[in-house]
């Protein structure tokens, strides 16, 4: 290994990782590349890619021993299976020589070999595809997993997973790699970015909960905070407390936080401290995520919405309401306060009219009826965005009602200005019809 550049960013660093685990190719019947489809994470995507050399690491490096003429061997693993018939190449996301096998950009960001292997030793695959609501459906041998690829739309059990080596690949799609490349590629997101989001899932439970709790024990001590919610129809003490609803004043989290262990570097690279060393949020509402946090801003003249840097995850409070037969899926977490203060636990939110595709899996898991309730707005923005997930929606299975609400208004400002909770249930009897 001592020829590997120790820039992850070299040609060779996970080809060179996994060659190791693959036996030499068979002279003959290596079986043919598939063309390479433009793909959301690919890696240069938009040009032509010449492939000289394929590399089995469907079967070697997840446990398929190559036969003497490209066919696998031990068929007992997939037995009963179409898997076991194909033989699938290399694939290219995963690196050639020539090629990164993640899709940072050569040069632009370093990181060692060493950072590299460390993050992948601290996060296993398997616990992080699971942390995505990812399940198996099969059990192979040699500990290997088979289930739906959370990556395409799999209708057929195509996602290989051995958690041995944490490493996967997708039958289907044609798509493996390690536990980065599947951040990539399941966040759509490029290698810089899929590595703040694992470090970011790996460090930062344990910061968020302690700075959750700092902001909520800051709320009533500010007048100011509690008048805002008041203003905005939020009065219910155990709205509060389910929410776990703070307040970030500014100019005091760094200093709880340094005082409780935690590096300024670590505050820094988490976004809950600026640059220059200041708090991120500033007179800020302030709601728990689960790995992230959303701020709202008191002032006008600043920016009304602030998330840490990654992403929002999956829909608000989904545990509590997945195995609802109906669900009322909303915009934003003041709709959802103002709904479940008035008695509809079902309720959840997407922080957003576009689903990513973590939340959109969440709502087709399981046949249920979908109520959207998006914000009315003066350009109609709000109700095409409720067509085209409603269409998705049904797509899948899935019953769907559109709640129409008052022009102008949003479940928020509907209950703020005096709606209460039959006039809502009105609503939800004329999207059933």
């Amino acid at each position: 290994m001592s020829s590997v550049p120790k820039d992850v960013h070299g040609a060779a660093r996970l080809v060179a990782a996994l060659r190791d685990l693959q036996p030499p190719l068979p002279a003959t019947g290596m079986g043919a590349v598939a063309p390479i489809r433009q793909r959301v994470g690919a890696i240069d995507s938009g040009r032509r890619r010449r492939i000289a050399v394929t590399r089995s690491i469907d079967g070697a490096a997840l446990g398929r021993t190559p036969g003497a003429h490209g066919n696998a061997a031990g068929h007992e693993a997939l037995a009963g299976s179409r898997l076991e018939r194909r033989d699938v190449s290399h694939h290219p996301c995963l690196g050639l020589d020539d090629d990164s096998p993640y899709s940072a950009d050569r040069g632009q960001q370093s990181v060692t070999r060493q950072v590299l292997d460390e993050l992948k030793q601290q996060i296993s695959l398997l616990d992080y595809l699971q942390a995505q609501d990812w399940r198996p459906v099969r059990r192979l041998s040699r500990g290997r997993l088979l289930g739906l690829c959370p990556l395409h739309d799999d209708h057929q059990p195509s996602f290989l997973v051995d958690p041995s080596k944490s490493l996967f690949y997708c039958y289907g799609c044609g798509r493996g790699g390690d536990v980065i490349r599947f951040a990539e590629l399941y966040h759509q997101v490029r290698f810089p970015e899929a590595l703040a989001l694992l470090q970011q899932w790996r460090g930062l439970p344990s910061l968020l909960h302690e700075v959750a709790s700092f902001y909520h024990m800051q709320l009533h001590r500010h007048g100011e905070a509690v008048a805002y919610l008041y203003q905005r129809g939020i009065r219910s003490p155990e709205l509060i407390e389910h929410m776990r609803i703070g307040y970030a004043p500014g100019g005091c989290l760094r200093s709880w936080l340094t005082q409780l262990g935690y590096p300024l570097q670590f505050l820094r690279q988490a976004g809950l401290v600026t640059g220059l060393g200041y708090d991120a949020y500033i007179h800020r509402i302030v709601f728990p995520l689960e790995a992230n946090l959303y701020g709202r801003s008191l002032s006008p003249a600043a920016p009304p919405h602030r998330f840490l840097p990654g992403a929002k995850g999956g829909l608000y409070a989904w545990e509590q309401v997945q195995q609802c037969p109906e669900v009322i899926l909303v915009e934003g977490l003041f709709d959802y306060a103002v709904l479940w203060q008035a008695g509809f636990h079902n309720v959840t939110c997407a922080m957003g009219t576009q689903l990513n595709a973590h939340q959109f899996r969440q709502l087709c898991l399981g046949m249920r009826t979908i109520y959207l309730v998006f914000d009315a707005d003066a350009n109609g923005s709000g109700q095409r965005a409720t067509q085209v997930l409603a269409h998705r929606l049904r797509e899948h299975g899935l019953k769907v009602g559109a709640v129409e609400l008052p022009q102008g208004h949003d479940p928020n400002s509907f209950f703020a200005n005096g709606a209460d909770a039959g006039q809502f249930q009105a609503l939800l009897g004329a999207a059933r019809s």
